[in-house]
């Protein structure tokens, strides 16, 4: 069973659909750290309801040497709003990846978070989104893509209406590259990654 560490900075309903996979045994790994850059974040709150380690950090050497003292093998950004530097790319390059509320490579870097993702769509006039789930690399947004789905954008809809329909694709995703992950099921060529049944 793999130990998941996740990164969060707000509400944590990401870190709640991974922990409850792994309550299910949906995802064959275990949450053992939760890791907020806000005090105030209700994810910590989520952590704690289940028994999680629940830290706030900022530092980055830090929060290395807090995912190496819990044996971390997958580092999940779900809903985490600081870029992450090189070194701690580099400590886990290809065991941590990141949910963005989009279809990358639309919508997606610096500024493209949150509800700004679903207002830039709207305002764009797309006719579809969705969700996407990432390898980390150095860039904000562009590493290699492990899982999409879309999302139907409608005539009537606005930021937050779009951004419920979005997180349930979320939800569902990146549980489903979590648990591709922690079974050895995906395979990086490039910037290609392969899904093996």
């Amino acid at each position: 069973m793999l130990n998941i560490g996740v990164l969060i900075s707000g509400g944590g309903t990401n870190l709640q659909a991974v922990i409850d996979g792994t309550e299910s045994g949906e995802i064959k790994g275990q949450v053992k750290v939760v890791i907020s850059s806000k005090q105030d974040a209700y994810g910590l709150e989520r952590a704690k309801n289940h028994n999680i380690k629940a830290i706030c950090e900022t530092d980055e050497d830090k929060i290395i040497e807090i995912l190496k003292e819990n044996k971390i093998d997958l580092v999940v950004l779900a809903g985490y709003l600081k870029i992450i530097s090189p070194k701690l790319v580099n400590e886990f390059r290809n065991k941590m990846i990141n949910i963005h509320p989009s279809l990358i490579p639309s919508f997606c870097g610096a500024g493209f978070y949150g509800e700004k993702v679903h207002q830039g769509v709207i305002d764009y006039g797309a006719k579809v989104t969705g969700a996407t789930v990432h390898f980390v690399d150095e860039g904000a947004d562009t590493g290699p893509i492990i899982m999409q789905d879309v999302v139907k954008v409608n005539q009537d809809d606005d930021a937050k209406t779009l951004a419920k329909r979005v997180l349930e694709v979320e939800h569902r995703i990146l549980k489903e590259s979590i648990s591709l992950f922690c079974e050895n099921k995906l395979k990086l060529q490039g910037r290609r990654v392969f899904i093996n049944e």
